[in-house]
């Protein structure tokens, strides 16, 4: 099986190269000629634990090529995967031009029957879309056929979960389509992944659907956890609990500062955006949307909270350092997007703060959103070196067993803002330190 895949993001880059890892011959296409140059060097362009590896090995065994010659590409595979972004546009809606051009371009280049493979995150109806752009390029008597299939990948999990998924969903038209996309996935078998195969719209609303479902689930453990704060319960047990439902699961019942990241904010927004073109309020995205920025703001109000610090004057925590431990939206990824990190940050910059923050990873990424308006630390302690308050925002594991004996020695007041309850509230407090949590009783 020969398979080009465009677009060389995460979804891209983790879908060719474990592809080519399954056997098969895989062309990435992008077209960003360094980023295809370093590829081919082995410099991987984002953070994701165990893909520079499946890159190197199948780069070497020529399953695995790189370039920016999108018209090559289609002549010389049978199937293309579309995997480019999806940003959202100011009003929450897909931008699709980036789809589209692909779309086009490979409508150009077609010389035989081809499967376009839709693996971006696209809006109800954009299988059609692409179809009617490759038709109006190549007439009606060119054999083609557009398949949706939907990645569920995690960031910081995406190679396990390309290599090991809880569904394989394809959307289709036609038998021949289908069979090609159950032989491509064939190694799955083995795995006894459970295949969901349907029309085309029925496949873009799954990814969708599952995705702001999750966005949901953490809403609402996180407004639990709020009301938690008030009447003195303890979320982690009240998590534990429901989880043991089996209707239920423990999964994504984790309070904190809010979701982030390339997929939650995105999809929820553009889910939103699809219900209102048709006349529909979802009501319950719409304000899972609404809650969640309000949650990171409310972890401001923690931290001036455990600081004593009055949010009604001008510059509130003037005077006062922040030291920050994890920038990106969750652990094992550089990833940036939609970070908590950004709103908290920003807010503790404009009411006056002096930020000290440290990332394991997303230090670079960090920089191009913040610029020169906070400090950049070489570890955790650095940060905390002359901080009024530690700050955790991001779950990193070397976050989970601070000295916090050497912490209390660096840091000028003996406060901890644990945003992500990776400590226990009694051991903290023994410690000698002022400390807040998410939903648990202090």
């Amino acid at each position: 099986m020969r398979i080009a895949v465009v677009g060389t993001g995460y979804v891209g880059l983790v879908t060719g190269a474990c592809l080519a890892e399954f056997g098969m011959f895989v062309t990435c296409v992008d077209v960003d000629s360094v980023k295809i140059e370093n590829l081919k060097k082995g410099v991987i362009p984002i953070y994701e634990p165990g893909l520079d590896e499946i890159v190197e090995k199948n780069y070497k065994a020529g399953r695995l090529n790189f370039t920016t010659d999108i018209a090559e590409a289609v002549k010389n595979n049978l199937v293309i995967f579309i995997a480019v972004g999806t940003p959202p546009k100011e009003d929450g809606s897909a931008d699709l031009k980036y789809v589209e051009q692909v779309a086009k371009d490979i409508a150009k280049n077609m010389n035989g029957y081809k499967v376009v493979v839709n693996k971006s995150t696209v809006p109800v109806g954009t299988g059609q879309r692409v179809k009617n752009i490759i038709k109006s390029v190549v007439g009606e008597n060119t054999r083609f056929d557009v398949v949706s299939n939907p990645e569920f990948l995690r960031e910081g999990a995406a190679v396990n979960d390309f290599m090991r998924p809880d569904r394989i969903v394809i959307g289709v038209e036609s038998d021949e389509a289908a069979a090609i996309m159950k032989d491509i996935y064939s190694a799955h078998y083995l795995n006894e992944a459970p295949f969901v195969v349907t029309n085309i719209e029925t496949a873009e609303m799954i990814k969708y659907a599952s995705n702001a479902f999750l966005a949901l689930k953490i809403t609402y453990i996180n407004e639990i956890a709020n009301l938690c704060d008030l009447v003195g319960a303890d979320v982690h047990k009240v998590a534990k609990a429901m989880g043991m439902d089996g209707r239920i699961s423990p999964k994504f019942l984790h309070p904190g500062p809010g979701y982030g990241g390339s997929c939650f904010p995105k999809d929820t927004s553009a889910l939103a955006y699809i219900a209102k073109e048709k006349g529909y309020e979802f009501k319950t995205i719409d304000t899972v949307i609404k809650v969640n920025e309000e949650q990171k703001l409310r972890m401001v109000n923690k931290i001036a909270n455990l600081l004593g610090v009055d949010l009604n004057k001008a510059k509130p925590f003037e005077g006062k350092t922040i030291a920050i431990l994890g920038l990106s939206f969750k652990p094992n990824t550089d990833d940036m997007r939609d970070s908590p990190s950004i709103v908290i940050v920003n807010k503790l910059v404009e009411f006056g703060a002096q930020v000290n923050a440290f990332d394991p990873i997303a230090m670079e990424n960090a920089k191009s959103i913040f610029g020169d308006s906070i400090s950049y630390c070489q570890d955790e302690y650095e940060a905390c070196k002359g901080s009024d308050c530690l700050v955790i925002v991001t779950e990193w594991n070397q976050f989970r067993k601070l000295d916090m004996e050497r912490i209390k020695t660096l840091l000028r007041e003996h406060n901890l803002a644990d945003l992500r309850n990776i400590y226990e509230p009694t051991k903290i407090k023994n410690l000698g330190f002022n400390y807040t949590c998410v939903g648990r009783p202090l």
